[in-house]
């Protein structure tokens, strides 16, 4: 996770400040013009809850996030080339607290696995 959090997010804060780091409750408009609810952890390297996991949680009260919104999160949180990736976990481990609500990962150790950019489509570099 970006350290520290721009500023956009720490304005966004619902509780807590600063030395919070990345943990806590944000609200923030969003890119399509709905506010996102935002409840972050596993900041710190020491965080033996987290166990290696950074964590985003995104809701919204009327409908999941959409894409646009999740790329919008991550690059808050994250940078530019942090690989961070949302689950579909077997059925038998769902986990589903509330109806519109999405999840972003990372872990700090492990590199995720990720396919040749050619398998999803034509490469086009500037």
């Amino acid at each position: 996770m970006r350290k520290p959090l721009p500023e956009k997010l720490e304005a966004g804060r619902l509780e807590g400040d600063r030395s919070w780091g990345g943990y806590g409750p944000f609200r923030l408009m969003g890119p399509c013009g709905i506010h996102l609810h935002l409840i972050a952890s596993g900041y710190d390297d020491d965080d033996d809850v987290a166990q290696g996991w950074e964590h985003v949680s995104v809701s919204t009260v009327r409908r999941p996030p959409n894409w646009e919104e999740m790329c919008w999160v991550k690059d808050l949180f994250w940078t530019d080339e942090e690989c961070v990736v949302q689950y579909h976990p077997p059925r038998s481990v769902y986990v589903n607290n509330h109806p519109y609500c999405l999840h972003l990962w990372r872990h700090k150790s492990a590199a995720f696995p990720m396919p040749p950019t050619w398998f999803v489509g034509k490469e086009t570099r500037q």
